[in-house]
């Protein structure tokens, strides 16, 4: 078991911080943040705005961090004099309560805006966590940002020089799905079980997307898809782990689907996790689901689409030739994607059944994926405390500061 020395210094014993985080993913990043910064600084003291498990943590939220949990210009426009005004609220107590640093965690549209309020009315430094994705599009907000951030924690470890040119510090403290937990065998045989999946049976992961937009433009694809993989694997089984909110229209989406579709719910992580690692491969929407397919070794073919004209303009944006976060991190692309008009039926059912067997394909990907979690910290220290860690030595000097501990 590690020990991580806790900081003995009058430099840290009265440091104060105020956080804001604006929806279910910063509450995680936050709520491990402070968990590790009460690890380091037992004696820190916490303000701002959070959700349950940064609440549970010891913080008091301003007012319920659901107010800013909004999605999409038909979500926000009927609220935006409200945001206006949390925005002020959120500025005001930062600034007449002069912590040791502002610490706003990604929804960047709101902590962005607060964080220029409070630099124009004084001299506290600000720190961002989720660094823009300024590598993929839209390059200039970086510069933006640099008007009032002072230091970013990025989860990508090739981020941090695209934050140094626009003129801020920034620290790598990696990526949270490395500390999400991973199911066991035992976890994995007893989900099958529990499902009448045979332990020799195919099992594919199909994950549509999270939003409704996806779900209803990207099932009757993926439906087609595994149609033709059904065709060459007798037997196979689909599981779509899904979200309470929209269980019932994927529910409706893939009913025609092949391979008696398992929809998991809002399963807990333990659930997922396993569902994750019972799969023998996967067709997925594009987004942070290939870091957690990888983090469980899971084969993935990534597929995605958009309206006509949201094509257009993306694509004239992108300065990637690849979306999937395994291909960026890993440099390789031993992802297939299919994007856009690419986005068929034949061409992801041939991808997905070369997946399905050992072949250089499969190895390939494996490869990748081993990378990509190494390189984003997996066995090491663990992302809140690497976090809290570089957060203090923003405020402490370094040498009050106790060293990483040595991984044996």
């Amino acid at each position: 078991m590690r020990h991580v020395p806790v900081v003995q210094s009058a430099v840290t014993s009265g440091l104060t911080l105020y956080l804001i985080a604006g929806e279910p993913s910063g509450d995680r990043l936050g709520a491990a943040l402070m968990a590790g910064l009460k690890t380091l600084a037992p004696a820190m003291r916490f303000h701002g705005v959070g959700g349950p498990l940064m609440q549970a943590q010891g913080l008091e939220s301003q007012f319920p961090m659901q107010e800013l949990t909004l999605m999409g210009i038909t979500e926000v426009l009927p609220r935006y004099f409200a945001l206006k005004r949390r925005i002020a609220e959120c500025a005001a107590a930062a600034t007449k309560l002069r912590p040791d640093a502002l610490l706003t965690i990604d929804s960047p549209d709101f902590c962005l805006r607060v964080a220029g309020l409070v630099k124009a009315a004084s001299a506290i430094r600000t720190i961002h966590y989720v660094a823009p994705s300024v590598w993929a599009w839209r390059p200039g907000r970086a510069a933006k940002m640099a008007k009032v951030i002072d230091h970013v924690l990025a989860l990508l470890p090739f981020e941090p020089p695209y934050m140094t040119a626009a003129g801020m510090g920034c620290s790598f403290v990696g990526h949270p799905v490395v500390a999400e937990p991973r199911a066991t065998v035992a976890q994995t045989r007893a989900l099958r079980a529990a499902h009448g999946i045979a332990p020799d049976q195919p099992v594919i992961l199909a994950l549509p997307g999270s939003r409704r937009g996806e779900v209803a433009r990207l099932a009757p694809r993926f439906g087609a898809t595994l149609a033709l993989v059904a065709a060459s694997h007798p037997g196979l089984r689909v599981v779509v782990p899904t979200l309470d909110a929209i269980g019932p229209l994927v529910a409706d989406a893939t009913r025609s689907w092949p391979g008696a579709p398992l929809i998991l719910s809002s399963p807990d992580p333990v659930a997922k996790a396993a569902a994750f690692a019972a799969a023998d491969a996967a067709l997925a929407a594009s987004g942070t689901v290939s870091l957690e397919l990888a983090a469980s070794r899971t084969p993935m073919v990534i597929g995605y689409d958009m309206s006509w004209l949201s094509r257009q303009i993306i694509g004239r944006l992108l300065r990637v030739d690849t979306v999937t976060l395994v291909n960026l991190v890993s440099e390789s692309r031993a992802v297939p994607e299919f994007l856009g008009p690419a986005c068929q039926p034949e061409a992801m059912a041939q991808a997905l059944i070369a997946l399905l067997s050992p072949g250089p394909a499969r190895t390939a990907q494996l490869d990748a994926m081993a990378l990509t979690m190494t390189r984003l910290g997996e066995g090491s220290e663990a992302p809140g405390l690497r976090a809290a860690r570089a957060v203090l030595e923003q405020l402490t000097p370094v040498s009050a500061l106790p060293a990483a501990p040595s991984r044996r």
